[in-house]
């Protein structure tokens, strides 16, 4: 299962580190439980993180409601469940504060057909977001502008030079992780911005992943969630994640496609 992932691909960037604590002779869960304790994890209630087979959570009870409640995270023998594990040891604070909100949304409304606003835009965190910091500069806002009004090529081609020094991209959602074991170019991410100052760009890279995970779980314990926070990207359209990014790449319409025209009332 695990020799499918092409680790050296960058989309993996954001959690090679905790992979990197894995043995190919000990059971991935044995290694995440003990990574776990070593930082000292907790959820909202400071009960400790530890991650549990899928047999554990009981029947009828939602999987965030019992991670809240108890702190243990169901776990299955799968890539779906490898990847999310890998996210909660790289960015704990945000899959906690995700958490909490996803406890709060089930404590209030319970569990039924729709899931409510900050439900909904939790689980498409959780699930498949890229986290997109942009440097607070004429560059990196002007990426920004581009990206929402899906000028894919004035993104993508033309300010290519912003990604990088202006602009870098950081996986999160562990669905989105497991999509791209077998890339394909029409992959999107809901992508959530994130403005940084210029010391950002100044630290090593454990120290950018730590402050994301520590400005993203602030922003969202102080403004909540909701699925309008997020804008669309395709992960191979980012310049450096796939070869042969040329004219006819970004060209295709049917994976770039121009924002849709409002409606009219």
């Amino acid at each position: 299962m695990l020799q499918a992932i092409d680790w050296p691909r960058p989309w993996y960037d954001s959690i090679r580190a905790a992979a990197g604590q894995l043995s190919a002779d000990v059971p991935f869960m044995d290694t995440f439980n003990a990574r776990a304790a070593t930082l000292g994890l907790r959820n909202h209630l400071d009960l400790p993180i530890s991650f549990v087979p899928q047999e554990s959570l009981p029947d009828g009870t939602a999987y965030e409601a019992f991670i809240g409640a108890t702190g243990c995270v169901p776990t299955r023998d799968n890539l779906h469940d490898f990847f999310n594990g890998l996210v909660w040891l790289s960015f704990p604070r945000i899959k906690v504060q995700l958490n909490a909100l996803q406890a709060a949304q089930i404590a209030l409304d319970g569990v039924g057909k729709s899931r409510g606003p900050a439900r909904d835009g939790a689980t498409i965190f959780d699930e498949n977001a890229a986290l997109l910091v942009v440097r607070d500069s004429a560059a990196g806002h002007a990426l920004i502008a581009a990206l929402r009004d899906h000028q894919w090529r004035a993104a993508f081609v033309e300010q290519r030079a912003s990604f990088g020094p202006e602009a870098q991209v950081w996986l999160f959602g562990h669905a989105l992780m497991e999509k791209l074991v077998a890339p394909r170019k029409a992959i999107t991410a809901h992508t959530r911005v994130v403005v940084a100052g210029d010391d950002f760009f100044t630290m090593d890279h454990d120290a950018r992943r730590h402050w994301i995970d520590a400005k993203v779980a602030q922003e969202l314990a102080e403004h909540g969630l909701s699925t309008a926070d997020f804008m669309p990207m395709q992960a191979l359209g980012v310049p450096g994640w796939w070869p042969d990014q040329d004219d006819a790449f970004y060209d295709d319409a049917t994976v770039f496609r121009p924002k849709r025209a409002p409606a009219v009332k």
